[in-house]
């Protein structure tokens, strides 16, 4: 994913050749500016790949709790339907609580 928008890998900048001029920069100074190019560019991999496992660990928690809310509320609709006595406010008010519990852990 994030790949096709980085041009260059942290080898291809190590690998990297430049022709020398006689008026060009100190090649030692370059080296120690790539190398320090290169270990960030390293770790940019690194912590963008650990964001994106963590992105896809919460997508796809968030579309499980999705599913469990929905099949909550299926419940919750059946239950009030097939019941024959009227549903008072502080039936709902305790189905809710329960649900939050269920969905978000609350205790």
């Amino acid at each position: 994913m994030i790949n096709e928008r980085i041009v260059l890998s942290p080898e291809e900048i190590y690998e990297k050749e430049f022709k020398i001029d006689a008026r060009g920069y100190r090649c030692q100074e370059v080296d120690n500016l790539l190398d320090i190019v290169i270990k960030d560019y390293g770790e940019f991999i690194k912590i963008i790949h650990a964001y994106e496992k963590e992105y896809q660990n919460l997508n796809k928690e968030n579309k499980e709790l999705k599913a469990e809310i929905r099949k909550l509320k299926d419940q919750l609709e059946e239950e009030g339907s097939s019941s024959t006595k009227p549903v008072s406010n502080v039936d709902i008010l305790r189905r809710l609580s329960q649900l939050e519990k269920i969905v978000y852990g609350k205790e």
